[in-house]
């Protein structure tokens, strides 16, 4: 179970480091920025709304302690919004600790104004305060107090020394109250942990400034106003590491707490005006600078005034530089659209010359296409009628070159068979044979042989040339009138006479003769197949001639 937890937890962490490593997307925390920015009359109203609600308290006590407490919450409330209010509420409580005999409060209030006027630059006054607290009645909460003013004032004019005698001077002061006071403070304590940064940070121990940053941020509220004072030491931190992206992304995230907390010492929001105006962003700069000025003017501060007023006064000049630029280019632009305007009008006056000048061949060209077209349409008609006489010619060579080659084989064979059959006359007649020689010249067996070989070879080479005859054949006929060949590559006597007429011998007495029928039995057979047509019978002849094609 250990096991596990620790394991959770060492995932946890590197989930957290990846997140970190990651680059933060800038555009959009500008955006929730700019949004805060625009709703800030809201934040601030919700504010007042919690200090008049304190002030109403603040009447209706009667007692002195109770209207210490309140006073107290309005100094805190008023802190980060109205300078001079804080102060005017820590004398309010001053003045209640003397009434109550609280000495220890009286020095943590004078303690406090001092840390107040440190903090705006009233630095004479802030000594004066501090000359007036007795360090012996103040209890551990007083004395914190104390060197955390006293701290906070040498440090600020150590920052702003132009002496450098005086500026070590009070170097030493401040590293002097820094012990002090975090021997008065717990380790958490924002006061402790914010001092023990700033040392690691001067000293240049930047990874563990950064853990002890890191440890800080986990003890306070996202989005609180003691978040915003965390985000804006971390932005130090990645300052100092030179990241500009994480650098701003935590600069972003100080300033867009204490915009929603209602804060009007807007410290981060002035520093992020500074860095877009180095980086170039000069509009969203001045916005920035802009909204920074007023939060200040409203709170009180001189020492931010002091900072703010060469940046505003920066800003404007770039601002107006960027104007001039500006201008400068919407003038050359000028001249240069009204240039392109002049080309455009004479491309248009060109345009419009050559368009007509191109309706005009175009009207020239679409009568030599039409011409074109009725030529083509001719020569189509006389290609048409080649490629029937090629096809035609194709066929005649190829039903010529099939039957001469049969032609001289039979030819051949007729010449052997005679050769043959006059041996054996002359061989019977020579033995004086004649009765035998009798009954070979009789019989007319040998006739029908020869004849029936001769339509073998007929429906051979004939099917070879034309091998779907038959079945374009019997589609030209009703389905009771189709034709079943005997065996296949033979043909019956009505597929033989059709096949003469597909040769292009359609003459009946020429088809009696070469198939040996005669001319009426051959005139029957055309009638009645004829009579068997699916269309016109007049015209079924000329369709059996159009079957097919003869195969090379």
């Amino acid at each position: 179970m250990k096991l596990y937890i620790a394991t959770t937890l060492l995932l946890l962490c590197q989930l957290a480091a990846r997140a970190e490593v990651q680059p933060p997307n800038l555009d959009s925390m500008y955006n929730c920025l700019d949004d805060a920015i625009a709703h800030a009359d809201v934040y601030f109203a919700r504010k007042e709304l919690r200090i008049a609600a304190l002030r109403s308290k603040l009447k209706a006590a009667r007692n002195v302690e109770a209207r210490y407490r309140i006073s107290h919450r309005l100094y805190e409330e008023y802190k980060p919004f109205v300078s001079d209010s804080a102060i005017y509420f820590l004398n309010e409580c001053v003045a209640l600790a003397r009434k109550a005999g609280r000495q220890e409060r009286v020095g943590e209030c004078l303690s406090l104004l001092s840390l107040c006027c440190s903090s705006t630059g009233l630095y004479d006054e802030s000594r004066s305060f501090l000359a007036r607290v007795d360090t012996a009645v103040l209890n551990r909460r007083g004395l914190a107090a104390y060197y955390h003013a006293c701290y906070n004032l040498n440090n600020e004019l150590a920052y702003y020394s132009s002496i450098r005698p005086m500026k070590k001077v009070y170097q030493a002061e401040t590293a002097r109250y820094e012990k002090r006071l975090l021997s008065c403070v717990s380790e958490n304590e924002d006061v402790a942990l914010l001092v023990r940064e700033l040392r690691l940070m001067s000293e240049g121990r930047r990874r563990e400034a950064m853990a002890l940053n890191t440890k800080w941020l986990k003890l306070v509220e996202k989005g609180s106003h003691r978040y915003a004072l965390v985000a804006l030491y971390r932005y130090l931190e990645y300052k100092a590491a030179e990241d500009t992206t994480h650098m701003m992304y935590w600069l972003a995230e100080s300033a867009l707490a204490d915009v929603r907390n209602g804060v009007m010492d807007q410290g981060s929001m002035w520093e992020m005006a500074n860095q877009l105006m180095l980086q170039g962003d000069v509009d969203r700069s001045y916005r920035y600078i802009s909204f920074t000025s007023g939060c200040a003017n409203r709170y009180g501060s001189r020492q931010r005034s002091w900072q703010i007023s060469p940046l505003m006064s920066a800003i404007a000049d770039n601002y107006k530089r960027a104007s001039e630029s500006k201008n400068h280019q919407l003038t050359l632009m000028l001249v240069v659209i009204s240039v392109l305007a002049v080309v455009i009008l004479f491309i248009l006056f060109y345009v419009n010359r050559q368009r007509k000048k191109l309706a005009v061949a175009r009207k020239h060209l679409s009568r030599k296409n039409r011409q074109l077209s009725v030529s083509n349409g001719k020569l189509s008609a006389a290609n048409e009628q080649l490629s029937m006489l090629n096809l035609q010619l194709s066929e005649s060579n190829s039903v010529k070159e099939e039957y001469v080659g049969r032609f001289m084989r039979l030819c051949s064979l007729n010449i052997d068979k005679m050769d043959a059959f006059r041996k054996q006359v002359n061989r019977m007649v020579k033995n004086r044979d004649y009765e035998n020689l009798y009954q070979v010249t009789r019989s007319r067996k040998s006739q029908e042989m020869e004849l029936d070989a001769f339509y073998e070879d007929f429906d051979k080479a004939f099917l070879h040339l034309f091998p779907n005859f038959v079945g374009d054949f019997n589609s030209l006929l009703r389905p009771e009138e189709q034709i079943e060949v005997p065996e296949k590559g033979r043909m019956t006597t009505t597929l033989r006479i059709f096949a003469l007429i597909r040769l292009g011998i359609d003459d009946s007495g020429k088809i009696a003769e070469f198939l040996h029928y005669s001319v009426n039995t051959i005139y029957n057979y055309r009638a009645r197949t004829k009579n068997g047509a699916i269309a016109d019978r007049e015209h079924f002849e000329r369709h059996v001639k159009e079957l097919g094609l003869p195969r090379s």
